[in-house]
């Protein structure tokens, strides 16, 4: 999962950044909500958490944007306006959920896992490519009746592989939607976190799902 935070108070958002890599999720942060725009023409995310009062245009104005140009990327706003309006105002511009400052970590993380999952259930969670499957509610995967057990980041790019199942995926593809905009770790890392989940999904089986084409990427078939 890759989500995008959206505070301009440097210390919060290096905090919620923190917690929620900690978390397994793969995190892009930035400070304005002009930058939010620029980001999320960048890139898809699962989910945004997004500060009302911003520098520029404000988190209502980023949601009123996203919404008008028919990005459905779930949104929890977080802001220290408590009234009644301020959370109707936020909610009616398209705001998935609501947290108030100052606010709790576990239940910030709770709330974007309900947000997410409110998300999924609106479309189908289970994913089936012949014989392998995978759950993205439950975060199940299985090949034929065998369980497989995978990190959060093997997770996540099967996930994106068979979202396009069919189609060829790049290595940068990979790097922009599992990774964020820091990443500055070692070049090959696709080919090392692809390389155990075929170990993993492909083991045992004479059909082999995720086939290299050369100098172009990866296909799920």
């Amino acid at each position: 999962m890759r989500l995008l935070v959206v505070e301009d108070q440097k210390d919060l958002n290096e905090i919620i950044v923190r917690k929620l890599t900690k978390e397994g999720y793969s995190v892009d942060a930035c400070y304005s909500g002009d930058e939010a725009l620029d980001y999320m023409e960048m890139a898809e995310y699962d989910g945004v958490i997004l500060d009302i009062m911003l520098p520029g245009i404000t988190g209502i104005g980023v949601l009123k944007t996203l919404r008008n140009e028919g990005n459905k990327t779930p949104v929890l706003l977080l802001t220290a306006l408590d009234s009644v309006e301020d959370r109707v105002a936020g909610l009616d511009a398209g705001a998935d959920d609501y947290l108030i400052k100052p606010f709790d970590f576990s239940e910030l993380m709770a709330r974007i896992r309900a947000m997410i999952r409110r998300n999924a259930d609106r479309v189908n969670t289970v994913m089936t490519v012949g014989d392998l499957t995978m759950d993205t509610a439950s975060h199940e995967v299985k090949r034929g009746d065998q369980e497989i057990t995978l990190t959060a980041k093997e997770f996540a790019i099967l996930e994106y592989l068979m979202q396009n199942q069919g189609k060829v995926i790049s290595r940068d593809q990979l790097l922009n939607h599992i990774w964020n905009y820091d990443y500055d770790g070692a070049s090959n890392v696709v080919d090392v976190y692809v390389h155990h989940i075929r170990k993993k999904i492909d083991e045992g089986f004479d059909e082999k799902k995720i086939v290299t084409v050369k100098g172009a990427g990866y296909i799920l078939k």
